[in-house]
């Protein structure tokens, strides 16, 4: 039984469903778990920047991933940092349309882990 989606709950799934089933997306969620640039992502999962780049777009469309700021990388250019926004998802594929649960991050949690790390 179908809960009566909308065409804007079926864009917003496509393009969760895109940006997650693309490669490195979940490698790019695991290590934003502190605001990292676009190179710093990169560099620790080991894919061309170009790539990262790509990937980091279709992440912050699709609301899996947000920029926090920027920062003075080493070079002196201005950089964007980039953070997950959930710690979970789940997708669930058993009715006509695939429904998400989200366990979002918190501010809170975002502030500890950002003491713990630095």
């Amino acid at each position: 039984m179908s809960r009566g989606w909308t065409e804007q709950d079926r864009s917003n799934s496509t393009t969760v469903l895109s940006a997650l089933g693309n490669k490195y997306s979940a490698e790019i969620l695991c290590a934003a778990g502190t605001p990292k640039s676009a190179q710093a992502l990169s560099n620790d999962i080991e894919i061309p920047i170009a790539t990262c780049y790509r990937r980091i777009e279709e992440l912050v469309d699709a609301g899996l991933l947000t920029c926090e700021g920027r920062q003075l990388s080493e070079e002196g250019r201005r950089t964007n940092i980039y953070r997950r926004t959930l710690d979970e998802i789940e997708v669930d594929f058993s009715t006509d349309e695939p429904t998400f649960s989200r366990k979002r991050r918190t501010e809170a949690k975002n502030r500890i882990q950002d003491q713990l790390e630095g």
